[in-house]
């Protein structure tokens, strides 16, 4: 069994890896910026955690030490202009410190752009996210260190961002005029085929160091992967009316208001998309030979994702990696903080209810139990997010009843969670500048109360009239909170009762 390092375990595969992993006796260490966000995942007990970033050579060195296979599973997201310089100084940080750790052989999941050798003038025609994660590949290759790269299309699988985005592309729209990277040939994978692919490289022996296309049986345009979805899901068949006038900038943002998905994800999944991306080799069966059932079919891929989707059985989400543009700021220390203004909005309740159904209330919050105040507001607050590019309020929760840090809800993302004590939320819509909800329980003389703080961290002159601008409604949104928690909690101490205000 093999020492492995995962690098991305926050992410939608990263965080599926460990697992499967540790389920094939492999030891596991996962570098991560913030030990904090996988403090409360189920197996966070068996593995060794190490904050590293993978720009830092001293630090992701010292991660690598004693490691033999390291998996490099992270992607920059945003624009060009942010992301590319940063993706190449950390895949070359990488390789640098794994050559100088002694590791055994890197594998790399990036994207299939086709066979760019047949074709002179292919590479320029990728978007920049695909030509930044073509070069991370080629910049593993001439490393030091034997490498492995994967080449995968579109992957299906419960709670990833192109699963999510054919799902409610093909439920809300049973017409819709689309543009014509529709009609591109793509070659879609199950999540389980390429987690089976990524686990076996742990135990392959030999030198190995080339790239690898890997896809499922079935070629589909992404038109013919929503008629699939429609047909597995019982859904109606879909009219497709494809139209030349949609770039994959405006594609984004139309995706971005109709799913769950962000336009700043979005695009770079469009962007894949727009060209063929069909597998030009299957090499890889002579070191990971097929199942003997075959790989798994597009079809039976969605059938098994919806039935995870149907049971509450999705291990991670899209959303489980932070959003891009979102901040990543820890809540400022107060009142001792010398970085500025803090404006913060406190407010309390005593609730008729034990402290049990009071925390019961507040770890449910969100997605469908809602905001206890003014939905119309918060609705209103989600498209206006969504159509700044934003994530909305359409991420929902990855469970109904219970939260961990990192998780995501709505457009909030779980900073700190003390079972029973504190919830700390901290803000990813658009914003000028950096905001934070806290919902606490408090005791005293024998009587339960909540608590909430609204923190705020302005960004200039804009984010000083922001919160001024807003603060005359205060009081309708956080002053409402308080009180239906309280009855929420007050009314049924073993259910989250949904308020409407």
């Amino acid at each position: 069994m093999a020492r492995c390092l995962v690098t991305g375990a926050t992410g939608y595969i990263g965080g599926r890896l460990v697992p499967e992993l540790l389920v094939a006796g492999h030891d596991v260490r996962c570098m991560v910026r913030s030990a904090a966000k996988l403090r409360d995942l189920p197996w966070a007990g068996r593995v060794e955690v190490v904050e590293a970033d993978a720009t830092d050579p001293e630090r992701t060195f010292q991660a690598l030490r004693g490691v033999e296979i390291a998996y490099y599973l992270i992607h920059a997201m945003g624009t060009a202009d942010r992301f590319v310089d940063r993706d190449r100084l950390a895949a070359r940080t990488f390789a640098a410190a794994a050559e100088r750790a002694g590791v055994r052989r890197i594998v790399y999941l990036g994207g299939l752009t086709g066979d760019l050798t047949a074709d002179p003038t292919a590479h320029g025609k990728l978007s920049p996210h695909m030509r930044s994660r073509t070069e991370v590949g080629e910049i593993f290759l001439r490393a030091g260190v034997p490498a492995v790269v994967l080449r995968a299309a579109v992957i299906i699988g419960a709670g990833s961002a192109s699963f999510e985005m054919l799902r409610h592309l093909t439920e809300r729209l049973p017409v819709m005029t689309t543009p014509r990277w529709v009609r591109s040939p793509t070659q879609p994978i199950a999540v389980s085929d390429v987690l089976r692919y990524l686990v076996a490289w742990a135990t392959v022996p030999g030198t190995v160091n080339r790239g690898f296309d890997i896809g499922g049986p079935d070629v589909l345009s992404y038109a013919g992967m929503m008629h699939g979805y429609a047909s597995v899901a019982g859904l109606p068949p879909r009219v497709i009316i494809p139209v030349p006038v949609l770039t994959p900038k405006l594609s984004s943002h139309w995706v971005g208001l109709v799913t769950p998905v962000p336009a700043g994800i979005a695009r770079p999944l469009v962007e894949s998309v727009r060209n063929a991306a069909v597998c030009h080799e299957h090499d890889i069966a002579r070191y990971v030979p097929d199942p003997d059932d075959g790989l798994i079919g597009f079809r039976q891929a969605v059938s098994m994702a919806l039935m995870k989707i149907k049971e509450a059985d999705v291990a991670t989400r899209w959303s489980s990696a932070s959003t891009p543009g979102a901040p990543s700021d820890p809540l400022p220390t107060d009142p001792g903080w010398a970085g500025g203004t803090l404006y913060i909005d406190r407010r309390s309740s005593p609730v008729d209810a034990s402290p049990e159904a009071l925390w019961r209330v507040i770890e449910a919050i969100g997605g469908e139990n809602g905001w206890y105040s003014l939905p119309v507001a918060w609705r209103l607050r989600g498209l206006l997010d969504r159509l700044a590019g934003g994530v909305g309020l359409r991420r929902g929760r990855r469970d109904p009843d219970r939260l961990r840090v990192g998780d995501s809800v709505d457009f909030w993302r779980v900073e700190e969670l003390l079972p029973g004590r504190l919830l700390r939320l901290r803000a990813e819509m658009r914003l000028p500048g950096l905001a934070w909800l806290e919902m606490g329980v408090d005791v005293a003389h024998g009587r339960t109360f909540y608590t909430q703080r609204a923190i705020f961290h302005p960004r200039g002159l804009l984010g000083h009239l922001y919160w001024w601008a807003i603060s005359p409604f205060h009081g309708l949104i956080f002053g409402r909170i308080p009180v239906n928690i309280a009855r929420a909690a007050a009314r049924s101490p073993m259910t989250t009762g949904r308020i409407r205000g």
